[in-house]
């Protein structure tokens, strides 16, 4: 007897960290942890960011899939995606995405300067739910991760040469994403039509807050 494979859409809840109040804010970032990363604990790597720079508004939703980093039992984290079933869970995520975009929105300023950031993973994930959509963030900033390969060139090519801004950022201890790779994703890039703005630190496969707070500043410039 075959077995057929059937799939389901249910209910479930998503969660997400906040860090500063949406009705001021003058830029809104949604960042995307990596792999085995919870939120939680990710949108600490920018509250300096948040506390220093007025207006700073940041938002770290949450992998829908969470597991124990080790064995059945200790620390957990959440991943975006894996190898099974990944095509559902890329419209999962995208559409957990566009419905925390949806809520968070009318919640702020009608100004407001949208900066979405992914690390690692995260990076990916929110190029893939750019890509499936129509909305456009103010600054697309790639850490440590990369922009998809196997995509419609078409839809990259409009959706990174609409971006008004793409920053890559990397390590350059990184062994994760070593120099050679990072210049292959530039000139995939590249060969979209995009023109990324690339910045290495001093470090492996990690976030540094007083890059963030950079970040953060030359975007507040820029809305002045």
């Amino acid at each position: 007897m075959d077995v057929h494979e059937h799939r389901l859409q249910v209910p479930r809840t998503a969660r997400y960290a906040q860090l500063g109040e949406l009705a001021t804010a003058r830029q809104l970032w949604l960042v995307c942890h990596g792999y085995g990363q919870l939120a939680s604990y990710f949108i600490r790597h920018f509250r300096l960011a948040a506390e220093q720079v007025p207006g700073t508004v940041v938002v770290a939703p949450e992998g829908l899939s969470r597991f124990y980093l080790q064995g059945n039992g200790g620390r957990v984290g959440a991943t975006w995606m894996t190898s099974e079933d990944r095509l559902t869970e890329i419209e999962d995520f995208s559409a957990y995405l566009d419905v925390l975009l949806t809520r968070l929105l009318p919640q702020c300023p009608p100004d407001v300067q949208v900066v979405v950031l992914g690390f690692s993973q995260g990076a990916t994930t929110l190029s893939r739910w750019l890509l499936r959509g129509s909305f456009t963030p103010a600054h697309l900033v790639l850490w440590a991760g990369t922009f998809p390969e196997d995509v419609d060139p078409a839809a990259a090519s409009a959706l990174l040469t609409r971006l008004p801004r793409l920053t890559v950022i990397c390590g350059d201890a990184d062994s994760y994403l070593p120099e050679a790779r990072v210049n292959a994703q530039l000139e995939l890039l590249r060969q979209h039509g995009a023109r990324p703005d690339i910045r290495w630190f001093e470090g492996q496969h990690e976030l540094k807050p007083p890059l963030l707070l950079q970040l953060a500043q030359q975007q507040a410039q820029i809305e002045q």
